[in-house]
Order: structure tokens, then sequence, then C-alpha cells
């Protein structure tokens, strides 16, 4: 067992959430050793035949998703679906839902019936916008969430909007349940009990664009959005593309240098949107191909990168030398992001589907 697995070993965790943004929150709980039981309906839940491009089958994203968890069916419409659930409560420390507002009440496992369950539960519920307010019941997908809380409206060209990806909604609620949930388990370490969390993905995401309210830039002509010719994505003769940041006068002067434009060094300093300048560095890194700019810039200290393809990502040196993506036959995996005591993380172990007696019997025992 690597130091990472240790974390969380004696913590349990039900998830009943489904999709992306549940189960990828306790996977990284699962990351960090605690033991996850994932609970699906009958049939499991509908991220199991979620694909690209919408067609039903074994799902890649559910297995990867629920990767070093088990795996049990519960009818919590049924006496004993529920009684099995709440066997499993009163013996965990966390539960991840992901239901609207309203449905786990119906299922009789409210708030009051869960602290009556099991006092020093950690219940975290995330949805989309949250458990009160107008908009708590409104369905959404991640550019919804982006759309409401201002990011959207600054990502892209200044003609529109673009869908960013991976979808940041998702992970903003996902990483944002998995930091309050740690909070509340050392919190409980003083008191002795249990909390109701309350994560909203937009909301997560709003935190994210405190930045923006406080120095808001327009889409297409903003410092970090595509204003400004230092920090900017650029066409090469080929058909890739080349990130450009220097932010910094000495990195951008490194720049002007590298590729023989010393009278460009003073006009980082032109006003914002820097349209003409862009132009002309845009015709200079579309007069060559990718390895022409990889071998001149790579060295040259001016925060410049090549964008890779993902069938790139993995064989990068750097990120081969990381070991934090594992390739799985047809899929590929990316291991929870953190060394501990100079290792990397291990894989994780396939996902599992078991009898909710099984793990009902371990969590007896032990």
């Amino acid at each position: 067992m690597s130091m990472l697995e240790e974390f969380l070993q004696d913590i349990r965790v039900i998830d009943l959430s489904q999709y992306l943004p549940g189960p990828f929150a306790t996977r990284m709980l699962a990351d960090m050793g605690a033991d996850v039981v994932k609970v699906e309906p009958p049939g499991g839940e509908p991220g199991r035949h979620f694909d690209a491009e919408g067609r039903p089958g074994d799902s890649p994203f559910w297995r990867l998703n629920n990767a070093g968890k088990t795996v049990v069916t519960l009818d919590l419409k049924s006496d004993a679906g529920r009684a099995a659930l709440t066997e499993l409560l009163q013996r965990a420390d966390i539960l991840l839902e992901s239901y609207r507002p309203g449905v786990l009440d119906r299922l009789g496992f409210g708030t009051e019936p869960l602290r009556t369950i099991n006092p020093r539960l950690i219940h975290c519920a995330l949805s989309g916008y949250g458990q009160t307010g107008p908009h708590r019941l409104a369905s959404g997908h991640d550019i919804n969430y982006e759309a409401m809380t201002g990011g959207l409206d600054q990502c892209g060209t200044v003609e529109r909007p673009v869908i960013p990806f991976p979808p940041m909604a998702d992970y903003a609620g996902s990483l944002q349940s998995v930091l309050t949930i740690l909070g509340a388990l050392h919190a409980r370490n003083r008191s002795g009990e249990g909390c109701t969390l309350d994560i909203g993905m937009a909301e997560a995401l709003l935190f994210w664009n405190t930045l923006s309210f406080s120095a808001p830039m327009r889409r297409g002509e903003g410092l970090l959005n595509g204003g400004a010719a230092f920090y900017q994505i650029y066409p090469t003769a080929d058909g890739r593309f080349v990130t450009l940041s220097p932010l910094e006068p000495k990195f951008w002067d490194n720049f002007c240098e590298a590729v023989d434009r010393p009278e460009w060094k003073q006009r980082r300093y032109e006003p914002l949107p820097q349209q003409a300048l862009i132009n002309e560095v845009s015709a200079l890194f579309a007069s060559r191909p990718l390895a022409h700019w990889d071998a001149m810039l790579t060295g040259a200290d001016c925060c410049y990168h090549a964008v890779l393809t993902l069938d790139e990502v993995p064989d990068h040196p750097h990120i081969a030398a990381r070991g934090l993506v594992d390739r799985q036959g047809r899929w590929t995996d990316v291991l929870f992001p953190a060394w501990v005591d100079s290792a990397p993380p291990r894989p994780r172990r396939p996902v599992q589907e078991v009898p909710v007696e099984d793990v009902l019997s371990r969590w007896r025992t032990s």
C-alpha cells in the first residue's frame, strides 16, 4: 500500500451519485484509501451506457469513473433495499449523492432521518444549482452552469463563446465536494458530529470566477482570454497550434530574441486588444511547421508549448516521467495527481460488482 492510499484508509463512503461529477469525487476519495461503495438501482445507473456518441453500451466513462470502488445493486423503492441502505448508512462515514433536491427525502433518507440513522454521518448533496433557491429544481448540464455564472461569456472569440472542455463545472463540483468533505471530517474529529453539505456545481464554478468579477475581461479582448499577443494560441504552417504565454517582460524578451524580432520587445505594452501585434506574431508562426518552433523555442525560456493531441500526451517525456498515465488496453486512465514521499500513485483496481451482503458482512466485522 502506498502512502496516498493510507490517507483515508479507515473511512467508509456510500456513493449514490451518477454520471461524472459525483463518481469523480468519490473516486478521489477511493484513491486516498477510502472504502467506497457505489449503490446503483436495478439495471445500473445511466452512466453505464454513456459514451461520446451517445450510443448505449459498455461505457469507458463508467468503468474509469468508478475504478477502485465496490458496486452493489439496491432497489431503494423496496423495503429490502431501504433496509440494506439503512444498515450501510449506520456504518458509513460519508454519503455523497447527486439527486435533484427532494428525491432523497421522498425515499425516506432526508436530513433528519439520516441524523437519526447515524449522527456522525457527513452527507454531501452535490447538485446542479444547490438545495435552495428558485433554480434548485431546474435541469442542466455543464454549459448551463458555465452560462449562469459568467465564465462562458468570457471564453471564446469576440464573435461568440465556445464550449470549454473538459467540463469545468462538473470537475469544479467534484473538487469542491472532496475539499469540503475533508474539512468536515477534520471537524468531526473534534466534535464527534456529522453534518450536511450542500454543494452546487454552478456555485463551485462561480467560486472560480472570483478574479473575473474583480477584473472583468471582454471575451477575446482581455489579458488572459485572447486580447494579448503574449498570451495566445497561434497556428503553424502544418495545421498544428502552439501556445505562447510570456506574461512577464523577461519571458517576452526571451521570445523576441529567440525569433530575432527585437523590435517587438516594447510592443508588449501596447493597449489591449493587441490585434496588430497578434497578426504579426501569427504570421510568423504560420510561416513554419510545428517541428521548427519546437526546436527553436522549447529551450528558450519563453513560456512556450505545442498544443498536443490526446494521442501524443502519454508519450510526452515529462508526462511519461511523472508516471500518472495508466494505459489499460483500449482505455487510458489518469492517476491521482499527487506524489507522496517521492512516489507516484499506484494504478487503481478495476471496479468490482458484488452482492450488498458481501459489503455488509465486511463492514459488520471491521
